[in-house]
């Protein structure tokens, strides 16, 4: 299956090879994106998660093209909002110049599964202590703290954030197959849940 995470990124791969420019999208969103922008002579950067963010980094970060994972195109030619018409066209402009399969496209495009989580958030209070307890634990790699937590490893990472609709934590895990995707965030479950018992 191509899979909405995919969708921003045959967008993206389109439209920066016929324009340069630089790209946007959530924190949750898959790290594909960042490798097709920078395949295509651009700068990728990441926001917090919700659309009014991405339009705000885009916006300073002049960027061409953005959206979130779960599909949403952001195209700034036409006007800073999600927009499903101008996504879709744009993702059957590259389907038909190619001339591939949509099978076909999508083998092209770097490889990555999204495993998505969830845990019930007892107190507010926790996860100031939880975010700490995991920036102490993952010290050696790269940390995003503008939205929940996000640590980078060498070929996946892991997005840690309060729910903004639900009393709950979403832990979101991107790797090279589900299997590690979810033993990814099976783990940071596990490293959080120790750090509430513990205390």
């Amino acid at each position: 299956m191509f899979g909405e995470e995919y969708t921003l990124v045959s967008v993206a791969d389109y439209v920066l090879k016929n324009r340069k420019g630089n790209s946007v999208s959530n924190l949750s969103s898959t790290r594909a994106l960042r490798e097709i922008t920078e395949k295509n002579g651009g700068a990728y950067y990441a926001s917090a998660v919700g659309e009014v963010n991405v339009i705000e980094e885009m916006k300073k970060r002049n960027a061409v093209i953005g959206g979130e994972g779960n599909g949403g195109v952001i195209y700034p030619e036409l006007h800073y909002g999600r927009d499903a018409l101008a996504g879709i066209a744009l993702f059957l402009s590259n389907l038909a110049i190619s001339g591939k399969k949509c099978s076909e496209l999508r083998a092209e495009y770097p490889g990555y599964f999204i495993s998505k989580k969830k845990i019930n958030l007892v107190s507010r209070k926790e996860i100031d202590v939880i975010f700490e307890s995991l920036k102490n634990e993952y010290t050696d790699y790269q940390i995003y703290d503008i939205d929940g937590l996000k640590i980078e490893f060498d070929t996946e990472w892991v997005h840690v954030r309060i729910s903004n609709t639900e009393p709950i934590i979403r832990i979101y895990a991107e790797s090279r197959t589900m299997e590690s995707a979810d033993d990814l965030a099976e783990k940071i479950i596990r490293d959080i849940e120790k750090n509430i018992a513990g205390r």
